[in-house]
């Protein structure tokens, strides 16, 4: 099936980003290097593996975040259209609110708070990087397009429901820093297992 297309005219031609969205465009391009620079040349064994039985292999790091990604990208793809549909429509700049300014923060690395991930986004156990690295590469293909997609929508007005809660409901612009802010965290957290000490030797 095809992928429907959410560029605006503007988009399509090529125009450049408003200085928000490309400095998101910019924050998803560097985690992909960093998610490049992470699993150079590791094995399938030091990809998968786990310093303890209960903690995260940096395969499992990368599947959560492909997990995440993909819940929060028709959700994204729906108020985008709908926005455009119902004319809610600016080029900004923009001002967001204490609360979703916070929740980006929380999520920076070094983590400060541990949050147990919801069963929807728990990964399963054993990964293939050949399967899951090329997915996340990706991942940050489709978010930089839908950044090109919320072009001249009011990304402040425009909320997106969380995948967690439908009680909580971020801005538009708030989302994207938000899921960069997250990938951060745990590309930080699978960094962290690269340097453990019992790391095994490839």
């Amino acid at each position: 099936m095809r992928r429907e297309r959410l560029t605006n005219d503007a988009a399509e031609a090529g125009a450049d980003l408003p200085a928000e969205l490309e400095g998101y465009r910019g924050q998803f391009e560097a985690v992909k290097r960093d998610a490049s620079d992470l699993v150079a040349g590791l094995s399938e064994a030091q990809f998968n593996w786990r310093p303890t039985p209960g903690a995260w292999s940096i395969a499992e790091c990368l599947a959560h975040l492909n997990v995440t990604g993909q819940f929060f990208l028709p959700r994204i793809d729906r108020r985008i259209r709908e926005a455009r549909a119902a004319g809610m429509l600016s080029e900004g700049p923009f001002r967001y609110g204490l609360l979703a300014r916070v929740m980006v923060r929380g999520m920076e690395p070094p983590a400060k708070l541990k949050f147990k991930a919801p069963k929807i986004f728990q990964p399963m156990s054993e990964h293939l990087s050949a399967v899951i690295v090329p997915a996340f590469i990706t991942l940050q293909d489709q978010l930089v397009e839908r950044l090109r997609g919320a072009r001249g929508v009011d990304l402040r007005r425009v909320k997106v429901t969380s995948p967690v809660s439908r009680l909580v409901k971020i801005s538009l612009g708030q989302v994207f820093p938000f899921v960069a802010a997250h990938e951060r965290r745990h590309l930080w957290q699978a960094r962290r297992l690269r340097e453990d000490a019992s790391f095994p030797v490839a």
